[in-house]
């Protein structure tokens, strides 16, 4: 009898504790709504770079832009590092007391994320290292007394094999780019991001001060087609932090969908009807709620360069939306 009770009592404190894990949420309403933006990326949506860029802070009113320094964008020729462009845009975000979180590395945001220089594939590795090094140092350099700079993201997803296709990229170089960083400038916090769905974070979630994740919710591959993750509870991102002995007062989102995640990844050619399967409206607020549901104190939206140019195709319902949303 007592082993039943024992049995009994096991199954229902389990069940307990999964109904839980699904029910549980951790609202954060006055969450701070800041956006990722990539110069590269607007152009290649052919829309120009400096109106997005300037919409972003003056018609959608973000404060907080996280901003990619891409090393293949700034140095196309070795030792010739071109900052015109990168300083407009911090100049930009220093006028409005803008905050910046600026990425740096090998591999940054956007696809296919590794944004190494051609001229560096055919370097042997200890020249890679000092040429990957010198790229570093010039960028914290030059933007760490800047007022709008608040975080060194150093590497996107740095363990995650997706969107690799540069010859030489080194995950073994990871803890030395922090180290880098943070000697360079110990006046502001380094973050490190990972997967929020493909990851649980072991390698990454201490490397830096802080931590970012992302979150996708429809996504698509070629064995599945479309896929969703609203199966996946907000305590589900909230257990791998404790996991990993991590405060979620030291955690962002560092990409919140926001933006439709389609076949070919080709916008320009791809049916708005078919956009719309992954991200409209109603799944962008769907995804800002669930990101509210955590609890972290921040989520970057990911896909500015789309809004605007849905805006310019005649498709107003998502900026209108973005621009009226409260951000902090």
């Amino acid at each position: 009898m007592n082993k039943k009770i024992m049995v009994i009592g096991i199954v229902v404190f389990l069940a307990i504790t999964i109904t839980a894990f699904y029910l549980i949420k951790f609202n954060k309403p006055d969450m701070i709504l800041g956006v990722s933006f990539s110069p590269e990326y607007a152009g290649y949506l052919q829309t120009d770079p400096q109106k997005v860029f300037t919409t972003i802070l003056d018609d959608w009113n973000f404060r907080h832009v996280r901003l990619s320094a891409q090393w293949d964008w700034l140095e196309k020729e070795r030792n010739k590092i071109d900052f015109t462009q990168m300083d407009w845009f911090v100049k930009e975000a220093e006028k409005r007391n803008a905050k910046i979180i600026m990425v740096v590395g090998q591999k940054t945001p956007r696809w296919p994320e590794c944004h190494v220089p051609e001229w560096a594939d055919n370097l042997q590795p200890a020249e890679y290292k000092r040429a990957l090094t010198d790229y570093i140092t010039k960028v914290v350099e030059r933007y760490k007394k800047s007022p709008a700079l608040e975080i060194w993201q150093v590497e996107n997803e740095p363990y995650l094999d997706f969107g690799i296709t540069c010859a030489n990229y080194d995950k073994d170089l990871v803890k030395m780019e922090v180290a880098e960083v943070k000697k360079l400038d110990p006046n502001h916090k380094t973050m490190v991001t990972d997967s929020g769905e493909l990851s649980w974070w072991t390698r990454t979630a201490k490397l830096g001060d802080l931590f970012g994740t992302t979150m996708y919710r429809v996504v698509w591959s070629k064995t599945f087609g479309y896929w969703n993750y609203d199966w996946l509870p907000p305590s589900f991102y909230r257990l791998k932090l404790w996991l990993n002995g991590r405060s979620v007062n030291e955690a962002f989102i560092s990409e919140l969908q926001a933006e439709p995640w389609i076949p070919d990844h080709i916008v320009q050619s791809t049916d708005i009807k078919e956009q719309f399967k992954s991200m409209d409206l109603n799944r962008l607020k769907k995804n800002i709620s669930f990101a509210q549901e955590t609890g972290f104190p921040r989520a970057y939206l990911w896909g500015a360069e789309w809004w605007y140019w849905l805006h310019e195709q005649g498709y107003d319902e998502i900026p209108e939306y973005v621009k009226n949303l409260k951000k902090e």
